[in-house]
């Protein structure tokens, strides 16, 4: 295997690892990037840049990162509170009057971003030519009863969380969520992360295919988050009639993640493309400055993640941790140490942040795992960037 790019020196584990993705776990293609106090100190990808083909994988190329976007577009809405624009103990239904429908005047600003809102399903699902309608999402939601009451119990929001998150947005500032991180954080740091993919970038071929990974071998037994789910996880995706099934099929069917549309359509909980660095070093500026732009000061770090839910979560059905718009380093999600925030994409992408050691950490692939909230190949690298630290 090919692989390109560079490591500062001490940071070669994290090479190794990378290689090993690709012998052992099946990678198709992938790239990772890490930033260590504002510098980069790992850029490296390798392999296909589509699923299912044999072009290879370019230092720009861009993937699409599933749900690794929820930690991108919770920024959006900390960083207006941090600007005193949105407050996030308000009632939802304060900057959206439609919102206040069939109990939902209880539910806060903050209940969106911890996953408390009671609202991760829709009865009647959109199907996916409504969900590229920026508004149709968010109306359903608004129509929508909260299947537990706001606030007493969190469940993780797969689909909903990106259609309250925008319209909140849109509400406060009159941008939609991609727009705004285009104009106030993509632009000014020269990102190649997208919320809404433009026109030129699709044109210019920077996104890759993504898709299922097939016969991938099980990893060998070994420190790190299980691999095969617990039965009652089985069941719960099984299940159609289960809060999981119903939570992930807010849009039905899915629509195809390689269709242009779909790509240039924004929304906040699952269809941001990056490139690896773009996501690494978007994490970078959330704790320290990166070429002297910095995003979030010390009071809104701390606020991102402290600790807002926790437990078994009636979504997911294992225990998890989220603080405002981010996952929490625990057993679902492992990151690099108790102080780290960030979040993964179904199937693979990660992106987090540790305050502590300065790291930050991106990672885009465009070959999809079973895994929801650990896949192998990000929890390797993790691993390796937590040796490299250790040494």
């Amino acid at each position: 295997m090919d692989v390109n790019g560079t490591v500062a020196e001490g940071f070669e584990p994290v090479r190794d690892a990378f290689v090993r993705n690709f012998e052992a776990l099946g990678e198709r293609g992938a790239a990772v990037a890490v930033y260590r106090d504002g510098r980069r100190v790992v850029d490296l990808w390798g392999g296909a840049r589509d699923v299912d083909g044999t072009e290879p994988w370019q230092r720009g190329t861009a993937q699409v990162i599933r749900s690794a976007t929820k930690g991108v577009a919770a920024a959006v809405p900390l960083l207006l509170h941090q600007r005193g624009e949105l407050d996030l103990d308000a009632p939802v239904g304060e900057y959206w009057p439609e919102f206040k429908a069939h109990g939902k005047d209880r539910v806060l600003v903050r209940h969106v971003l911890n996953h408390r809102a009671g609202l991760p399903l829709l009865d009647h699902p959109i199907t996916p030519e409504e969900a590229l309608d920026p508004y149709r999402g968010p109306e359903a939601v608004a129509a929508q009863a909260p299947v537990w009451e706001p606030g007493t119990d969190h469940g993780y929001h797969a689909l909903t969380y990106g259609w309250m998150l925008d319209e909140l947005v849109r509400r406060v500032t009159g941008q939609s969520a991609g727009e705004w991180i285009a104009d106030t954080i993509a632009g000014p740091l020269g990102l190649d992360l997208w919320l809404g993919l433009p026109s030129a970038e699709e044109a210019a071929g920077r996104p890759g295919r993504v898709g299922p990974l097939a016969d991938v071998p099980e990893p060998a037994p070994g420190p790190g988050p299980r691999v095969r789910p617990k039965r009652a996880v089985t069941e719960a995706y099984d299940d159609p009639d289960s809060l999981t099934r119903r939570a992930f099929s807010a849009i039905t069917p899915f629509p195809d993640q390689n269709d242009p549309a779909y790509r240039a359509s924004a929304l906040p909980a699952t269809n941001g493309i990056a490139t690896a660095d773009g996501l690494a070093r978007f994490y970078a500026a959330l704790i320290g400055e990166v070429d002297g732009t910095r995003l979030f000061d010390p009071a809104t770090v701390e606020a991102a993640r402290a600790e807002e839910s926790a437990g078994p979560d009636r979504v997911l059905v294992v225990t998890t941790r989220f603080g405002l718009g981010y996952m929490l380093h625990g057993s679902a999600s492992p990151l690099l140490g108790p102080g780290s925030f960030g979040h993964p994409g179904r199937g693979g992408a990660l992106g987090f942040a540790d305050p502590e050691t300065g790291i930050a950490l991106g990672y885009v692939t465009n070959g999809f795992r079973k895994t929801v909230t650990a896949d192998p190949r990000a929890q390797a690298l993790v691993r390796a960037v937590r040796t490299v630290l250790k040494d």
